[in-house]
């Protein structure tokens, strides 16, 4: 008979208690803790649990995806990261230690693979964002599956992509782990060869050609699973097959998802754009893009790339609004002042450029 066959399932009417405080990098650490009962731990990787904190000015609580999996059912973990004004977060780091009793709440989240038919896997994330994305992973490797994961984690730097190691440990046993860090700069003193700058559609091509026959799970701030929403959209990926979960506020009912409003621009919707200095206006799908529509209409945009990199069609608009996806070619400064990539815009509604 099984050893465990007797043990009870943890639930958060009992206390957990911590039995080890693992640093990951500065300001961030696992907590992992057990029943003190002995019970078990179920729960769906990608999952999260509540931590009541006794902080300071009073007791608080937080969130935290559960970073274990639940194919090691006798401890649970969690992965948290301070943040400059974290209250929560930082009485942990200062004041958690092994034999500390904490109460908890959950698990809970419909941020999960459980019960996903795929075969084939997208996991893209940003900081600690990566903390469902590996436990989904290691569930998956427990539980001896043929894997085929394209895991993308975005960071500052090499040095802070959380659980590097363990993961490359666990790609250097198996084919179907494919890992690609992303890091917006080096560390100091040390080359990097790998991506470098923010995701986009380019990396996304590169990382995973067959992106397109993929589920996708994403995690990470809200700006940052916008950009990865639109790339994919941009290229045609079906959105049927996209799940995400803010790190800042995972749901547990599926009444209290978020509703994705991004712009995806239609063919069946028509717009309009006036080319301001030339003195022609014509009439568009919200598909066509600037440089597209000029050139229909007999006018040149200096162009390179066509994939929002070179910023050669750079141009200025001067009222209406676009959506554009672009992959590096513009700055913030310029977005700000109102320039546009012709290349990678497309036109809502009525548009005037000065072209």
């Amino acid at each position: 008979m099984p050893r465990n066959s007797d043990r009870s399932i943890w639930t958060d009417a009992e206390m957990l208690e911590c039995v080890t405080v693992v640093p990951e990098m500065d300001n961030t650490a696992s907590f992992t803790f057990r029943a003190p009962s002995g019970a078990l731990f179920d729960y769906n990787p990608g999952q999260f649990l509540t931590l009541e904190i006794p902080a300071p000015g009073g007791t608080v609580h937080r969130t935290y995806t559960i970073s274990s999996a639940p194919s090691r059912p006798r401890s649970i973990t969690i992965t948290a990261k301070a943040q400059a004004d974290s209250i929560g977060t930082r009485w942990m780091l200062d004041n958690l230690k092994p034999g500390s009793r904490i109460r908890a709440m959950g698990p809970a989240g419909l941020f999960t693979n459980a019960e996903s038919t795929a075969k084939k896997y997208l996991f893209i994330s940003a900081g600690s964002g990566i903390t469902p994305m590996m436990s989904m992973t290691t569930c998956m490797w427990d539980e001896g599956k043929d894997l085929d994961i394209v895991f993308v984690n975005c960071a500052k730097r090499p040095s802070e992509v959380i659980f590097r190691q363990r993961l490359e440990h666990m790609a250097s046993r198996t084919p179907g782990l494919k890992l690609k860090w992303v890091v917006e700069e080096p560390d100091p003193y040390r080359p990097w060869t790998g991506y470098q700058g923010m995701f986009n559609q380019l990396m996304l091509g590169l990382m995973a050609p067959d992106y397109l026959e993929r589920e996708v799970y994403c995690c990470g701030p809200e700006p940052f699973m916008q950009a990865v929403r639109e790339a994919l959209a941009g290229l045609g990926f079906d959105m049927e097959n996209y799940f995400q979960e803010s790190f800042h506020a995972p749901v547990a009912k599926e009444e209290d998802l978020p509703a994705l409003d991004d712009i995806i621009p239609d063919d069946d919707t028509a717009a309009e754009i006036t080319f301001a200095m030339s003195g022609v206006t014509a009439k568009v799908a919200q598909t066509d893009t600037v440089l597209v529509a000029a050139r229909a209409n007999g006018l040149n945009i200096p162009s390179g790339c066509t994939f929002g990199v070179c910023g050669t069609c750079k141009v200025k608009k001067t009222e209406g609004e676009v959506h554009m996806v672009h992959n590096g070619g513009i700055s913030e400064d310029d977005i700000a002042a109102g320039y546009i990539l012709a290349c990678c815009s497309n036109p809502i509604g009525k548009v005037s450029v000065e072209v």
